[in-house]
């Protein structure tokens, strides 16, 4: 089938769109027939920019998926793991592997926090969630206690898709479609406070220790310590609307999970690599949990790859207890550390390592803190949160119409030529790390004028399909075309059948 053409009418110019036959794909985590509606493609990216399929620049406000700290393009890595291709392709990752492996596992070691330095290799953050968890379980069972068998994770937290994730995570959303999920669960709660740190520049200070004795207060009653195996939280929350945790949260869970021998999991997919300003949200809130997960920015978003880094004891109590010639551990993946993946993580850390970029980051937090602030007072911002450099700006919640605000905005500054992430009621901003201080300005100034253009056209302002006037003709012409060719197919059919029907 030949690929549709329409000529349409930009703001910038008038190009040859060329969509794509999209019937076969079902996209994740996305309203499908609303997105193919109104397609929002992408076809090249370089430096802080995307280039979409009418060849506008649209500039990054997300870091692709929160996944691409060091800007797009990289041709480090490009570099690394076309040569990888081209010498190693694939090694089996069961009883046996490949020098490269290791070297990754050595250079992500020695990034983790201290003593955090045996790396299992994994192929995204779901991936790294559940194995965590599963580690965390058989570490109590090797060392002998095999009732230590209880997960707890907490309200509107995420780690991924897979079904222990969605079990120990608390968006409702992420697992109502599934049934039952995993035994022996249990959540504390999460730990905003609007009402108390609306518009807080940065972390809380107020609520944190009281907020983690109820840990030790409320799960501990209804589950004896002597059961639970671990408690998994994200240092800041990020696909639950950018929650950062009041001061003395985190150092108060570590505490009681010490206290009664309880695994301490930070999923840092989100806050890993940069994002808080320095290398590990553990790091920016000195807490060292016992297993630390991570994936996107590992190899800055171009090959999947995730990682669970564990404390040595962790690792050597599985060695040390478990039967000789035994698997200690039976878990694993087909591409646990492909060669090219480790080739992207080891030239993502030597772009780490050359460019500073969480120092970077570090630098531009609080110029960026100022801008996402300069958002206050305007139509419908109930919240704004920043930490590092993510930002969420939350929207008073309109009764019957979830979502329509943050939608409105998000495709209102698509429409301007800056992309956005929007989650439930909530704008979420995490540039790559490489963003310039112009740019940063550009996404805020932006913001500001969608939320003012969509307030002020009240009701009508929310109606989605007022926006991306272009992406719509795109689709509907698409449509007409395959519709044209299911009639001559039809067609073509009829007449082969009343030809046949001669013959006879």
């Amino acid at each position: 089938m030949n690929e549709p053409i329409l000529k349409v009418a930009t703001p910038l110019q008038t190009p040859a769109i060329k969509l794509p036959n999209m019937s076969n794909y079902w996209v994740p985590f996305t309203a499908n027939r609303q997105f193919k509606a109104m397609p929002r493609l992408f076809k090249a990216a370089k430096g802080n920019y995307f280039t979409s399929i009418d060849d506008r620049q649209i500039l990054d406000g997300t870091a692709g998926l929160w996944c691409v700290p060091a800007g797009h393009g990289r041709e480090e890595i490009a570099v690394a793991v076309a040569h990888q291709l081209r010498t190693l392709d694939y090694a089996p990752a069961f009883q046996s592997s490949h020098p490269l492996a290791f070297e990754a596992a050595e250079r992500v070691a020695a990034y983790m926090p201290a003593g955090l330095d045996r790396i299992f290799f994994t192929n995204s953050g779901s991936e790294s969630a559940d194995t965590a968890l599963k580690i965390a379980l058989a570490y109590h069972r090797v060392c002998g206690n095999p009732l230590r068998n209880k997960l707890i994770g907490r309200e509107r937290g995420y780690h991924g898709v897979n079904f222990g994730g969605i079990a120990v995570g608390g968006i409702a959303g992420n697992r109502k479609a599934f049934g039952n999920s995993l035994a022996g669960i249990d959540h504390i709660r999460h730990p905003l406070d609007i009402a108390n740190n609306a518009f807080t520049r940065g972390v809380p200070e107020d609520g944190g220790v009281a907020l983690a004795n109820e840990f030790e207060q409320r799960i501990m009653t209804l589950h004896d310590p002597a059961t639970v195996a671990a408690l998994i939280v994200e240092p800041m929350q990020g696909s639950a609307g950018v929650i950062v945790p009041p001061a003395g949260y985190l150092k108060r869970l570590r505490e009681i999970c010490t206290k009664h021998g309880i695994l301490l999991i930070f999923d840092e997919v989100i806050t890993g690599f940069g994002r808080l300003g320095t290398k590990f949200g553990a790091d920016y809130f000195d807490v060292i949990p016992d297993i630390i997960t991570c994936a996107k920015g590992l190899t800055n978003g171009v090959v999947p790859m995730g990682a669970v880094a564990v404390k040595r004891e962790i690792y050597d109590a599985f060695m040390e207890n478990s039967a000789a010639g035994a698997i200690e551990l039976p878990h694993g993946y087909t591409y646990s550390a492909i060669p090219i993946a480790c080739a992207a993580a080891i030239a993502t850390l030597d772009i780490f390592a050359a460019e500073k970029l969480e120092d970077r980051a570090a630098g531009l937090s609080q110029y960026f803190e100022s801008a996402a602030h300069s958002l206050k007072g305007l139509p419908m911002v109930k919240d704004i949160r920043n930490i590092g450099l993510v930002a969420g700006i939350e929207f008073e919640a309109i009764a019957g119409k979830p979502s329509a605000m943050s939608f409105a905005t998000y495709l209102k500054c698509y429409e301007s030529g800056i992309h956005v992430r929007y989650t439930g009621d909530i704008i979420a901003i995490s540039p790559p790390l490489t963003i310039e201080k112009h740019e940063i300005d550009r996404i805020f100034n932006t913001i500001a004028e969608a939320i003012k253009s969509i307030a002020a056209a009240g009701d009508a302002g929310l109606d989605f399909t007022l926006y991306l006037k272009n992406e719509q003709e795109w689709a509907m012409h698409q449509q007409s075309i395959a519709e044209d060719i299911t009639i001559s197919e039809s067609a073509n059919l009829h007449h082969k059948n009343i030809a046949l029907e001669h013959l006879v």
